[in-house]
């Protein structure tokens, strides 16, 4: 399989190389020359497959460079943790995500991308650089912890990711180095880009992304429906997925499963006061904006990286891709509302990602012939500030966050790019 650069067709690369490299050299996001849907059979005798052999179905057809003993034995490492469908009313249920080691669904992604990365045994040195709005820098901290040959540094809006967020991505030392921007997510993202085109940096220094730019970070997100698929459809009905979105790979993923030949007619895309979407359904215009602040920070983007590959995935056809993508915006205090009657009515907790998911459901309106899930992402203890007023108890905290509460924060202040690039370089 190769990928090819979205900004330039004529740039084309294996999985291993766009897994090191991150970004096509033409800044362009790389994608797969084919999606071909597998056998009809795969999917009416799902509930027959195990999670790992799920997995390897749907994301072999990607991966060069591993041969399928060691892939599987990759993806039984990544997947070391469950993925359950709870009901939360008679036709809603959410996926849980949040069962790794971060507590986010992004530990899925960063554990199955640097397995691939010490499987190559890349011969220099690589720099994983990445931008975090909230889950993604305390999963890739995780996933890439005391990896050979790997250094990792996280870029973090200061002030605004949660507390425990900041814990997760500052405390583990090692091979990993937090940079604490002062600014939004969007200009994090914006100076990981930069770096990956500055001759300077990359003449010195091997970089790659852990974002979901990255195809490995990227891909493994495929698996989440499939397990929901798996766990639901012995229902028989019609599943329509709402997803939390804000750089919007998960959402990506849903749609290449559905190019797979899963029976996904639409799914949602709920969104905050990040509304660039939504906008962009409504209008046809596509028009990124500044991030602004919300209490679901790992949404706060702006100029979501992965639509680009949606319309890819859709020919970019306005026509086709509004036939399966629909999109909401919510409030913060719409969020707070839906996480206090959750708890009143069914007795479970949702993160603030979480109730826009089921936010998204309610408002689409399910038919009878419809069940709903939405995307649980992150556990609600890494939001305790603003969930516990809500909910009115403390949740406990799970051994895995209690961990790093009381070790010392430790970053590096930037404020600008020239900041970023004489670290790198230093």
């Amino acid at each position: 399989m190769e990928f090819y650069s979205l900004q330039n067709t004529k740039i084309k690369t294996s999985f291993k190389d766009a897994v090191i490299q991150g970004i096509a050299s033409d800044k362009g996001l790389f994608f797969p020359t084919e999606i071909k849907a597998l056998d009809s059979s795969f999917w009416k005798n799902i509930e027959n497959y195990s999670n790992t052999d799920i997995a390897f179905e749907l994301i072999a057809p990607f991966v060069d460079h591993i041969d399928a003993i060691v892939l599987k034995k990759i993806i039984a490492d990544t997947l070391n943790f469950d993925f359950p469908v709870v009901q939360i009313e008679d036709n809603i249920h959410t996926l849980e995500l949040f069962h790794g080691a971060t507590m986010a669904f992004k530990d899925v992604g960063a554990r199955f991308m640097a397995r691939c990365l010490q499987h190559f045994k890349i011969k220099n040195d690589v720099t994983v650089l990445v931008a975090t709005s909230g889950d993604t820098g305390g999963a890739v901290a995780n996933g890439f912890l005391d990896v050979k040959g790997v250094h990792v540094v996280i870029l973090y809006p200061k002030g605004k990711v949660s507390d425990i967020q900041e814990k997760q991505l500052t405390t583990l030392g090692k091979n990993i180095t937090a940079l604490e921007v002062d600014g939004v997510f969007d200009d994090c993202q914006d100076m990981v880009k930069t770096a990956f085109l500055d001759t300077d940096i990359t003449d010195k220094i091997q970089l790659t992304s852990a974002n979901s730019i990255n195809v490995a970070r990227w891909l493994p997100q495929m698996f989440y429906f499939a397990f929901a698929y798996k766990q639901l459809k012995k229902l028989n009905k019609e599943i329509v997925f709402s997803v939390p979105s804000g750089n919007f790979g998960n959402i990506c993923a849903g749609f290449m499963v559905q190019k797979l030949g899963m029976p996904i007619k639409t799914i949602i895309a709920a969104t905050n006061a990040n509304d660039v979407v939504p906008t962009y359904l409504e209008t046809e215009i596509y028009n990124p904006q500044k991030s602004i602040q919300t209490i679901s920070n790992a949404m706060d983007v702006g100029n979501p990286s992965n639509f680009i590959r949606i319309k890819a995935i859709f020919k970019n056809s306005f026509r086709q891709l509004k036939k399966h993508l629909v999109s909401y915006r919510f409030t913060d205090y719409e969020t707070r509302e839906t996480i206090k009657k959750i708890h009143t009515n069914s007795n479970y907790i949702t993160d603030p990602h979480g109730a826009i998911g089921y936010l998204g459901l309610k408002k689409y309106s399910l038919k009878d012939n419809q069940v709903g899930v939405f995307l649980e992402t992150a556990h609600p203890v890494k939001f305790l500030d603003v969930v516990n007023p809500l909910v009115n108890i403390e949740i406990p905290i799970p051994l895995q966050i209690e961990s790093v509460l009381n070790k010392p924060k430790v970053a590096i202040s930037i404020k600008n790019y020239d900041d970023l690039k004489n670290y790198l370089l230093n």
